[in-house]
């Protein structure tokens, strides 16, 4: 099988171990090999950088250039939802650009509001970028499926905490989950969004943060992902 595992950093997927074959310095992309029981996947990382922007281009590159069988996005998240606690594995299924509009005195206009974009324009479905089809894996299944956001601007003030569960509900937050998602639905490649919660969506509180402890779970579940892939 060939896959793309896709992260913004090197940092949130070192535990995986895998087998550097060859890598280009001045590209994103590390080709990567492991063997995994008896069978060998063929796996390539991209490295996208920080960012929706850099994640939806550099992705998006790629699933041009080779087909791919599984595109796996791993990285951390922030968490709105209580009963999703640091060192949480979860599985996006469902992701947006709350940002993605404009102001009109105090209140927010999404696109879709102002009429820039129709909620259903692909590769949208009511306003959100949704995994309808995940690949059929029995450990990304048994994962908690979870409605995401996108942001450029981590939230870290109550007012703008409770205002966006207010009109958008989200239990996590990421900083490239939408464009790797909107990559990979333009380009109709299998795919899969699994986070790990490295800390509460609160006022910036960064010694509360789990990182460590949030990348070693992930890797551990993307490992049983490609071992059941």
């Amino acid at each position: 099988m060939r896959v793309l595992v896709v992260a913004a950093t090197i940092e949130e997927i070192t535990p995986l171990g895998l087998v550097v074959r060859h890598a280009h310095q001045e590209r994103p992309t590390l080709s990567l090999s492991q063997l995994r029981g008896d069978r060998r996947h063929d796996v390539d990382v991209l490295l996208t950088g920080v960012g929706m922007v850099a994640a939806a281009a550099r992705t998006s590159t790629a699933l041009a250039r080779t087909r791919y069988e599984l595109a796996l996005n791993l990285g951390l998240c922030g968490s709105f939802d209580p009963a999703l606690s640091p060192g949480s594995v979860v599985h996006v299924v469902s992701d947006r650009l709350p940002e993605l509009g404009a102001e009109d005195g105090e209140t927010f206009l999404t696109i879709q509001e102002l009429g820039l974009l129709d909620e259903n324009a692909e590769p949208f479905s009511g306003g959100r970028l949704v995994n309808a089809s995940p690949p059929s894996n029995p450990m990304l299944h048994a994962l908690p499926a979870v409605q995401g956001i996108t942001v450029n601007t981590v939230h870290g003030s109550e007012r703008s905490i409770a205002e966006t569960v207010r009109r958008f509900a989200p239990q996590v937050e990421s900083m490239e989950g939408a464009g790797f998602m909107y990559a990979c639905l333009i380009h109709k490649v299998p795919f899969a969004q699994v986070r790990s919660v490295s800390n509460v969506v609160e006022r910036r509180n960064r010694g509360a943060w789990k990182v460590e402890e949030a990348v070693a779970r992930l890797c551990r579940v993307a490992t049983d992902v490609l071992d059941a892939a």
